[in-house]
């Protein structure tokens, strides 16, 4: 598996302004909020069951109706299409 491109990576933001590319590492970010902690909880639940299927899981954190998410993949030790592909299912659910 390769790295995004510089132009895969522009575009796939352009079209995705949920995300930011990381200070200081090959990597992603978004946060989403919602009404309470069992909205939260039920996002982070489905995005779990696509991670898995993918085995690619990310880097994330739940503090009551916040969650934070960074994307990277670490098998080429930055972002890869895996990375854009979660990142595209993550805000076909998020709210």
């Amino acid at each position: 598996m390769d790295k995004l491109s510089a132009e895969d990576r522009k575009r796939f933001l352009a079209d995705h302004p949920n995300w930011t590319l990381v200070d200081g590492r090959d990597a992603m970010s978004a946060s989403f909020r919602f009404e309470n902690f069992i909205d939260a909880f039920g996002f982070m639940t489905q995005i779990a069951l696509r991670a898995e299927k993918m085995d690619h899981h990310p880097e994330w954190s739940n503090v009551y109706n916040k969650v934070e998410i960074t994307l990277t993949t670490h098998d080429v030790d930055g972002l890869s299409p895996r990375d854009t592909e979660l990142a595209a299912f993550i805000d076909k659910l998020a709210p």
